[in-house]
This record gives structure tokens, C-alpha cells and sequence, in this order.
């Protein structure tokens, strides 16, 4: 081994963490906005389409994440603890499984009523994926300007997540009072379930940053 691969074995990759953390949010916000658009359109060969793109950004970030855990397993010192680094890919990796479950589930049960909760649902995912790419955007230079954003981003995903349970919670008792079909209830309750999931694991990814920022300030 040449002097200058040991050089590069022992220097922090941050040229290649910070990316790939970059592109699995952005990933994020895009498979958000497909699954609005598929909840919002009123065309079922549109949805299904939407459901289609979404699985394929779900292979992407199933491939970022791997490259995420390769870095991990073949870098000598990381810009922050492996285990944050482990935890924050993997939470963002939940976030958009539970995304793709919500889908699969809405062409797999033969959902054709969109209930409204679903779509508002799906709308604050995509507000706490906006949040999240902010906040993973500013790791890179955590100066005093980028912590700020970063923790103001964070508190508004813990918002958001905390109105998902509000409208989960009334969605599931309204459904109980206004729907009659035992089945339609149980497909319905599923992918809200899914979706209401979605942002907790936001919520889950919004704890892991505030951990890395609160060891590497």
C-alpha cells in the first residue's frame, strides 16, 4: 500500500458521507411528492403510475443506503460516530419503507376511495421531508447560522408529527362512526396506519440529527 492510500484511508470521507446523506433526502422529498400525487389524482392508471415511480425511488434509496453502510464498514475515522451515521441512514431509509408500504398497500387492497385523512397525511410527510432535507443539508458546516436552521427545522418536524397523530387518531374514530363495511374499515385503517408510521419515523430521523449535532457542537 502506497503512503498516499494510507493517507486516504485514515482522512475523514466527508466528501462522500455528506452526498450521499444529501441525496437520500432528496429522495426523500421526491417519493413524498409522488405519493401526493397519487393520493390527490382522481385517474386510478394515474395512481398506479405513481405507485410504479415510487417503487423505483424506493430502489434509490434502498441504494444510497448501502452505499451509506459501505462507507461505514471501509472508513477509517467517519465525520461523526458510526453509530449515528448507521442510525440516521437507516432512518431515513424507514421513512421512505413505510412510504412504499402505504402505496403498495392502496393497489394491493384495491383502496379506490381516497379518504381524506390519507391525503392530508401524505401532505405533512411530504412537510417533514422538506424539514429534514433542510436539516441534513446544514451538517455539512455546522456553524452557529446552519445549527440554528438545523434545530428550527427539527422542532417543525416534531410538529408536524405530533398533528399526524391528531388527524390518525380522529381519521380512525370517524371511520369507525361513518363506514359500515367491516372491510373497508380494516384497508382504510392500513394505509393510514402506514402513513401516520411514515412520520414517526421523521420524527425518529429528527432525534437522530438532533443527537449528532448535540455530540459535534
Amino acid at each position: 500500500m502506497s503512503v498516499n492510500s494510507i493517507f486516504q484511508y485514515f482522512t475523514p470521507k466527508d466528501r462522500k458521507f455528506y452526498p450521499l446523506f444529501e441525496q437520500s433526502s432528496s429522495n426523500l422529498v421526491a417519493i413524498s411528492k409522488v405519493l401526493y400525487e397519487a393520493l390527490t389524482t382522481t385517474s386510478p392508471d394515474k395512481r398506479i403510475e405513481h405507485i410504479r415511480q415510487i417503487e423505483k425511488l424506493e430502489h434509490v434509496g434502498d441504494e444510497i443506503t448501502h452505499q451509506i453502510f459501505n462507507e461505514v464498514a471501509s472508513t477509517f475515522i467517519t465525520p461523526f460516530d458510526r453509530e449515528d451515521i448507521q442510525k440516521l441512514a437507516g432512518g431515513l431509509d424507514d421513512i421512505i419503507d413505510y412510504i412504499h408500504g402505504s402505496a403498495k398497500r392502496i393497489e394491493l387492497y384495491k383502496v379506490d376511495k381516497i379518504h381524506p385523512s390519507m391525503i392530508k397525511l401524505a401532505e405533512l410527510i411530504g412537510n417533514c421531508a422538506e424539514e429534514l432535507n433542510v436539516a441534513i443539508g446544514g451538517l455539512r458546516n455546522l456553524n452557529d447560522n446552519n445549527m440554528i436552521k438545523i434545530r428550527a427545522a427539527l422542532v417543525r418536524v416534531n410538529s408536524i408529527e405530533n398533528h399526524a397523530d391528531d388527524i390518525f387518531d380522529n381519521a380512525v374514530a370517524r371511520l369507525f362512526e361513518e363506514e359500515k363495511n367491516a372491510i373497508e374499515i380494516i384497508k382504510i385503517k392500513e394505509v393510514l396506519s402506514a402513513l401516520e408510521t411514515a412520520t414517526d419515523k421523521c420524527e425518529d430521523v429528527a432525534n437522530s440529527l438532533e443527537s449528532i449535532i448535540v455530540k459535534n457542537s
